[in-house]
């Protein structure tokens, strides 16, 4: 089975054919995401052009933006502002007459890790991505999970101190609390700066306060970790775990497991996995 995954940021498009299992063929092009509405699509088609092949029987978009998952309308992408209500879904099927299915980036990480990566042993389980937000992405059961408005494991918004845990348990932290980005703090933590390494280990406190609201309302099998803020797991995960150890049911404890994505392209690789997803139900 061929398939062909799509991640779309707000600087580049990254398409890759995913064949046998495994990703083929990558191609990447810059979008012009200031542009008309028809510009930036016509950049997103010429991404997907240059990996396509007729074997392909179904594509993914992972989209950092709200999707009615039934007719496939994206709103309000972050980082595009001419799209605002764009019926993506029924535009590329139209292009390339084969299924199409969009979703969100997060959920698109929990599905790629569930078909391709850490999370292939396990029937629940949190896809957590740590980068510019806190997101999740959630399967239940085998399958992914994604609400009613592709909404569903948004954990970030949940109220926390003075704010909410995206606040505290992202990247926004180390910008909002100590003036920094979280890469600047790693590279200082990796050249032995101990004051960087006292705020990582602050941030692993409060990213243990979100797993154990996530294990709460979920109690999955594994939580699986992701987004740029995971590379720098050496250094917030003592004081992580120790904030976790602390949960209220020790054989909840004992059974999850709590993992850093090791999976290259995981974004490419999920938005293929949305159409493996859609035949299992």
């Amino acid at each position: 089975m061929a398939l062909i995954g799509v991640d779309l940021g707000g600087t580049n498009a990254r398409a890759g054919l995913v064949a046998k299992d495994r990703l083929e063929k990558i191609a990447v092009r810059k979008i012009r995401s200031q542009a008309r509405a028809e510009e930036v699509l016509s950049d997103l088609k010429a991404v997907i052009k240059a990996v396509f092949s007729p074997e392909v029987q179904g594509l993914g978009v992972g989209i950092p933006s709200l999707v009615d998952l039934e007719t496939g309308i994206i709103y309000d992408v972050q980082n595009i502002p001419a799209w605002k209500e764009v019926p993506l879904k029924k535009v590329l099927e139209e292009e390339y007459k084969i299924p199409v299915y969009v979703n969100n980036d997060a959920n698109c990480f929990a599905v790629g890790e569930k078909y391709f990566g850490l999370g292939q042993d396990y029937e629940n389980l949190v896809g957590l991505i740590i980068g510019t937000g806190l997101g999740a992405g959630l399967i239940i059961n085998g399958y992914l999970y994604s609400g009613r408005s592709c909404g569903a494991g948004e954990f970030g918004m949940l109220p926390y101190l003075d704010s909410n845990f995206e606040r505290y348990a992202s990247g926004q932290f180390f910008r909002k609390s100590y003036g920094k980005s979280g890469k600047e703090f790693f590279e200082l933590a990796r050249a032995g700066d101990q004051a960087a390494k006292k705020i990582f280990q602050e941030f692993g406190q409060h990213l243990g306060e979100a797993i154990k609201a996530i294990m709460h309302a979920v109690d999955p099998e594994a939580i699986i970790l992701g987004g740029s803020v995971s590379q720098a797991f050496d250094f917030f995960k003592d004081s992580m775990f120790e904030n976790i150890s602390t949960f209220a049911y020790s054989i909840a404890l004992k059974r999850i497991a709590i993992k850093v994505s090791t999976t290259e392209n995981i974004a490419i690789l999920g938005a293929a996995a949305l159409f493996l997803d859609s035949l299992k139900k």
